[in-house]
C-alpha cells in the first residue's frame, strides 16, 4: 500500500512561457513511492491546470506575490484547514522569495517543502550572476544591471551589438541597437520592475540542466537536455535528452560548490569551441521537467519525498535520446466552474 500524500502545486498557466505545475503533476500522479492526490494554487481563474479535473482534485486561488507574506499565509492557512495539505511544490520564481520566507511557519502547521535556502536563492539571481561565477570558477557571460537606458552609456564601450536584455525574474530579448535597446527595457521594465540586466549575447547551441541537489553538495538528479525547436521568446517547444560528460561536470560542480538544495534549472550556451557559458539558474522546477520523468528520473517525486525526510537514493542514470515535443489543445468549460473560481476562489 503506497501512502496518500497531498500535494499543493502553483504553475497551472499555460501561455507562451508555461508556468511548469501541469508537467509537475503528471510527475507526481507516476510516482511509484507513494499515491498523489493534488491541491492546485492558482493566480488567475484562466490557468488551464484549475478545470484538469482529472489530474487536479481542488484548486484555490493564492494572492500573488506582490501582495506580501502576510496575506499569502493567511490563505495557506485556510487552505490547509480544509484540505490538511502535506507538500507544497512552488513552481514560480516570482513567488519563492516568499515561500522560502514561510517554510518555518508552514512547516510547524504540518505543511512541507524542499526548497533553496534564502542565501542561495539570492546568491544565483540575474544580478549577481557574475559574482557567482566567479566565486564558483563558472564561466557566465559579461552582464551588468541597469536602471534606465541612459545608464548603459556607461557600459557601452564593454558590449558589442546584439545584447540580451532581461528582466529581474523573467523575458529576454535580443537588442541590435540603441532603438531596441530602448523598447525592449521599457516593456520588460513595466511588466517585471527594475533593474534591467544587459548580458553579453553568446553564439551557439542553447542546452538546458535539471536536476536536484540535496542540501549537502550531492547530486540526486540531473538530466540535459539540448533545446530543438525554440520559441520567439527563447523558450523551448521541443527538446532531446542528450548525454555530455562535460555538461554533467558543469552540473555537479555547481550543486557540489554552492551545496544546492532542491530542483534547479541550467541555462547554457556552448560555443563553437565546446566551452560552455552559464545564462541563468532558475531555482525550481522548469516546464520541461516530464522529459526527465520520461527518461527515468522522476523530479517531482524525488523532491515530496525530500520535504517529507525520506531516505532517497541518487539517480545516476537516465535514457539519452528520448524526445518531448510540447503541443497545445482546447479544453471545454462550463462557464460556471469560470465563475465559480472567479468568485469564491475555489473549485
Amino acid at each position: 500500500m503506497r501512502p496518500k500524500i497531498k500535494i499543493g502545486v502553483t504553475g497551472l498557466n499555460a501561455i507562451d512561457n508555461p508556468g511548469p505545475g501541469v508537467a509537475v503533476i503528471r510527475g507526481l500522479l507516476e510516482a511509484s513511492s507513494f499515491e498523489a492526490s493534488i491541491i492546485g494554487l492558482a493566480y488567475e481563474s484562466l490557468e488551464p491546470g484549475i478545470y484538469m479535473h482529472d489530474i487536479v482534485d481542488r484548486t484555490y486561488q493564492i494572492p500573488y506575490p506582490t501582495s506580501g507574506t502576510d496575506l499569502l499565509l493567511e490563505r495557506l492557512t485556510y487552505i490547509h484547514e480544509k484540505e490538511s495539505l502535506d507538500v507544497i511544490i512552488p513552481n514560480f520564481d516570482a513567488e519563492l522569495f516568499s515561500f522560502i520566507k514561510l517554510e518555518p511557519k508552514l512547516k510547524k502547521m504540518g505543511i512541507n517543502m524542499f526548497m533553496p535556502t534564502l542565501d542561495q536563492f539570492e546568491e544565483r539571481l540575474k544580478v549577481n550572476l557574475p559574482k557567482f561565477g566567479k566565486k564558483y570558477n563558472i564561466n557566465v557571460p559579461k552582464s551588468e544591471s541597469i536602471y534606465s537606458v541612459a545608464d548603459f552609456r556607461k557600459h557601452k564601450d564593454d558590449f558589442e551589438w546584439p545584447i540580451v536584455v532581461k528582466g529581474k525574474h523573467y523575458d529576454a530579448k535580443i537588442a541590435y541597437n540603441k532603438d531596441q535597446l530602448q523598447t525592449h527595457f521599457n516593456k520588460i521594465s513595466a511588466k517585471w520592475g527594475l533593474p534591467i540586466i544587459i548580458q553579453e549575447f553568446k553564439h551557439g547551441s542553447e542546452f538546458n540542466v535539471t536536476g536536484v541537489g540535496d542540501g549537502n553538495g550531492n547530486t540526486l538528479s540531473a538530466v540535459p537536455m539540448r533545446k530543438q525547436y525554440i520559441t520567439e521568446i527563447g523558450k523551448a517547444w521541443g527538446g532531446i535528452a542528450i548525454t555530455d560528460s562535460k555538461l554533467l561536470d558543469l552540473t555537479h560542480h555547481f550543486i557540489k560548490e554552492t551545496k544546492w538544495r532542491g530542483a534547479f534549472e541550467l541555462e547554457l550556451m556552448k560555443n563553437k569551441d565546446g566551452k560552455f557559458y552559464l545564462l541563468e539558474i532558475n531555482p525550481r522546477i522548469p516546464a520541461w521537467v516530464y522529459l526527465a520523468v520520461g527518461v527515468g528520473q522522476n523530479i517531482p517525486e524525488l523532491i515530496v519525498n525530500l520535504a517529507l525526510g525520506n531516505e532517497v537514493e541518487p539517480i545516476t542514470t537516465f535514457k539519452a535520446g528520448k524526445m518531448f515535443i510540447r503541443y497545445s489543445w482546447e479544453m471545454i468549460v462550463d462557464i460556471e466552474e469560470f465563475e465559480k473560481i472567479s468568485t469564491t476562489g475555489e473549485l
